[in-house]
C-alpha cells in the first residue's frame, strides 16, 4: 500500500529535494470477472502480479532509469510513484518521500509527470502552450509566467520554434523530438523537484533521443532535480548519462545499482557482451540467467497473499491526511485563461470555425430558396410545407451540433491531465467552455436565421424575427451542451457520434411531428417531454400563427372561403400563446442541466484520478 501524510504547502517547497523509496512494492490485477462467476460459468483465475516487492530509490541530482522488457511493469511502478494509480486493496508496500509516507494529492503539486502520449493543443504555438500552462500552474502573475517561459524555452532549446504550432498528423508542426520537449517544458512550469516520464526517449531519432536525455541530465546535475524515467532500448550515449537503473522481469527486480554493476554482474554470471551490443539490451537478452541469481532472495507467492491479506481496505486509506487544495488563481482568472485559450483553439479550427460559419449562411441561402415564400399562398395550401421546414431546420441545426465533439474529446484528455496536478478547477473549466461558445453560436444562428427567415416568407415584422432567431440560437446551444455533456462520457469519438446520433433520432421521433402525444404509449409518454425537437418546433408554431396577426391570417381558404385561421391552426395543436416563453424557460432548463451533468461527469473522472 502507499501511506500518505500531510505535506506542507507547495510554494514552501520549491526549492527542497526529494529523495524517493519504495519497499516491498506489490501491485496485482483484481480480477472483475471473478465476482460475476455464476453468470459467466467460469473458473476463478488467480491474479496477475505487475509488481512483487520492488525496491529502488531515486534520488536528488540524478538520473534513475527503471529499464525492462514489455510487459515488465515499468510503467506501473511510475504510476504508483507519481501518484496516478488509485489507492485500493490491489496494492501493498510503501512508498516513502524524504523519509515520510507518501502524501500523494501534495506529491503530485510538486512533481511533473510527463506521459509517453503527447496531451498538447496541435493548434497552439510552442510559446503560447507553455504560457497557459505556466498562467494555470506559477503563482506571480502574468508577467512572472511569461519570464518563466521565456527562461523555459531557452533551457529547452525551444527558442527558434517559439511562434511554431505544435501540429497534427494532417497539420505539419514541429519535429518529435521538439514536441517531446514541449511535454517536458508543460511539467517544468511550476519548477518541480521532481519529474517523472514514461518513455521520453521513445519514437524518436538517436539524435533527438540525445537531445532529451542531454536535458535532463542538465536539469538533474545543475537544479537538483530528482528525475525518474522508464526506458526501453537506450542507446549508448544515452546510458552514459543515466546514474541508476531499475531492471524489471516480469514485476520482479533483477538490478538495482549504477551501470558498471550490471556489467559486473553479466561478467559474474558467465557472459561476454560484444562490442556492439550495449550493456542494458545484453542484460535485457540474458534475463533468465539473472532471474536465477535473484531467486533466493525473493518472497514465495503465498508470503505475498499473506502480505496482502494484512492489508484491509480499511488502512489503505486510513492515513490519508486531506490538504486544503490550494489553486495558482481565483476562480475568475481560471475562466479568463481557460476562455483566452479555448477561443484560440476554435478560431483556428476550420472544421468548426469556419465551416461551421459558411454551413450556417449557405444552408440559410439553399433552405430559403427550397422553401420559398411557403407562408404566403393560402390557395396552394402550404401549411405542410411550411411546418416541414420548421422540422427539417431543427433537424439541421441540431445535427450539425456534433461536429465540437473532436475537439471536446481531445480536450478531456488534456483536461484530466491538467486538473489531476491541481492546475485549476473543473467548474472552471465548464464555465469558460460555455461562454467561449454563446457568442460564436449567436453569430451562427443568426447567419442562418437571416436569410432563411425572409426569404421562406415567415411573419414579416421585426419581433417575429428576433423571436426566430433566438429560438434558433437556443436550439444550437441545446445541441452544443448535449453533445458537451456525452463527450465527458464516451470513450472515442465513434461511440460519441453513435449515441448523439441515436438520441437525435429519438427526440425527433418522439417531437410530436410523426405521432401526435395523444397516440404516442403512456410508457413511452416520458420520451416526448424529453425531446429537444418539441420545445423549439411549438415556439416556431406559436411565433408564426399566434398574436394578433395570427387572428386574420388564412392558412387553408376553398372557394374563396377560409376554413382555417392561424390562432384556430393552434388551438387544434393545444397550443396556448403563453407557452411561447414558458418554452424558452424549459430549453434553457435543457441547456443547463446538460452543461451541470457534463460537470457531474467530469469532477468525477478527475476525482477517481486524483484519489
Amino acid at each position: 500500500m502507499v501511506l500518505l501524510t500531510k505535506a506542507q504547502n507547495t510554494m514552501t517547497d520549491k526549492k527542497t529535494q526529494y529523495r524517493i523509496k519504495t519497499k516491498k512494492l506489490c501491485y496485482r490485477l483484481s480480477s472483475t470477472v471473478d465476482q460475476f462467476k455464476w453468470l459467466f460459468k467460469r473458473e476463478v483465475t488467480p491474479k496477475a502480479y505487475i509488481l512483487k516487492n520492488v525496491d529502488f530509490e531515486a534520488r536528488p541530482g540524478e538520473i534513475t532509469a527503471i529499464a525492462g522488457a514489455s510487459g515488465a511493469g515499468k510503467t506501473t511502478l511510475l504510476e504508483i510513484v507519481a501518484g496516478m494509480i488509485p489507492l485500493s486493496s490491489s496494492t501493498a508496500g510503501q512508498v516513502i518521500v524524504n523519509d515520510q509516507p507518501m502524501n500523494a494529492q501534495h506529491f503530485r503539486r510538486v512533481s511533473g509527470y510527463v506521459t509517453q502520449e503527447e496531451a498538447l493543443f496541435p493548434l497552439l504555438t510552442v510559446e503560447e502552450t507553455l504560457l497557459y500552462s505556466a498562467r494555470l500552474r506559477f503563482h506571480g502573475g502574468h508577467q512572472k509566467a511569461t519570464a518563466r517561459v521565456s527562461e523555459l524555452l531557452r533551457e529547452l532549446g525551444l527558442q527558434h520554434v517559439a511562434n511554431v504550432r505544435i501540429g497534427s498528423e494532417s497539420n505539419r508542426g514541429i519535429s518529435g523530438g521538439e514536441k517531446r520537449r514541449v511535454s517536458i517544458g508543460v511539467d517544468l512550469v511550476h519548477d518541480p523537484a521532481v519529474l517523472l516520464l514514461d518513455e521520453p526517449t521513445s519514437g524518436l531519432d538517436s539524435s533527438s533521443a540525445l537531445d532529451v536525455a542531454l536535458l535532463l541530465k542538465t536539469m538533474a546535475s545543475t537544479q537538483g532535480k530528482t528525475i525518474v524515467l522508464t526506458i526501453h532500448q537506450p542507446g549508448f550515449r544515452i546510458l552514459e548519462l543515466i546514474d541508476q537503473i531499475l531492471l524489471l522481469s516480469n514485476g520482479t527486480v533483477i538490478h538495482n545499482g549504477p551501470l558498471h554493476m550490471l556489467e559486473q554482474r553479466l561478467r559474474y554470471a558467465g557472459h561476454s557482451i560484444p562490442l556492439q551490443v550495449n550493456v542494458l539490451e545484453f542484460a535485457i537478452e540474458v534475463m533468465e540467467d539473472l532471474i536465477i541469481h535473484v531467486e533466493e532472495s525473493e518472497i514465495e507467492y503465498g508470503e505475498i497473499e499473506e502480505e496482502f491479506k494484512h492489508v484491509r481496505p480499511n488502512s489503505i486509506i486510513g492515513n490519508v491526511h486531506e490538504d486544503i487544495v490550494l489553486y495558482a488563481n481565483p476562480l475568475f482568472k481560471e475562466v479568463f485563461i481557460l476562455g483566452h485559450r479555448f477561443s484560440n483553439i476554435i478560431c483556428r479550427t476550420k472544421q468548426l470555425f469556419a465551416a461551421r460559419i459558411m454551413q450556417a449562411l449557405l444552408a440559410g441561402f439553399v433552405l430559403g430558396t427550397i422553401f420559398m415564400n411557403a407562408a404566403n399562398d393560402p390557395r396552394r395550401a402550404k401549411l405542410q410545407t411550411q411546418i416541414g421546414f420548421f422540422a427539417f431546420s431543427l433537424t439541421f441545426l441540431m445535427s450539425s451540433a456534433t461536429e465540437g465533439l473532436p475537439i471536446y474529446l481531445q480536450e478531456r484528455r488534456i483536461l484530466m491531465r491538467e486538473t489531476s496536478r491541481g492546475a485549476y478547477r473543473i467548474s472552471s473549466y465548464v464555465i469558460s467552455n460555455t461562454l467561449v461558445f454563446l457568442p460564436f453560436l449567436l453569430g451562427v444562428a443568426l447567419l442562418y436565421a437571416t436569410p432563411v427567415y425572409w426569404l421562406v416568407g415567415l411573419r414579416r415584422e421585426i419581433d417575429g424575427f428576433l423571436y426566430f432567431s433566438l429560438v434558433v440560437w437556443m436550439v444550437i446551444l441545446m445541441s452544443n451542451s448535449l453533445v458537451a455533456c456525452f463527450s465527458a462520457l464516451v470513450p472515442n469519438f465513434i461511440m460519441g457520434t453513435s449515441l448523439v446520433a441515436g438520441l437525435m433520432g429519438s427526440f425527433f421521433l418522439f417531437s410530436g411531428f410523426f405521432i401526435p402525444k395523444e397516440d404516442i404509449p403512456s410508457y413511452w409518454t416520458f420520451m416526448h417531454y424529453l425531446s429537444l425537437f418539441k420545445y423549439p418546433l411549438e415556439c416556431f408554431l406559436i411565433n408564426e400563427y399566434g398574436g394578433e396577426q395570427g387572428r386574420r391570417r388564412c392558412l387553408q381558404s376553398v372557394g374563396g372561403d377560409c376554413i382555417l385561421y392561424g390562432d384556430w391552426f393552434l388551438m387544434q395543436q393545444g397550443l396556448k400563446p403563453s407557452q411561447k416563453w414558458i418554452n424558452l424557460g424549459i430549453m434553457l432548463g435543457f441547456i443547463i442541466g446538460y452543461r451541470w451533468l457534463g460537470f457531474l461527469i467530469l469532477w468525477y473522472r478527475s476525482y477517481r484520478i486524483s484519489k
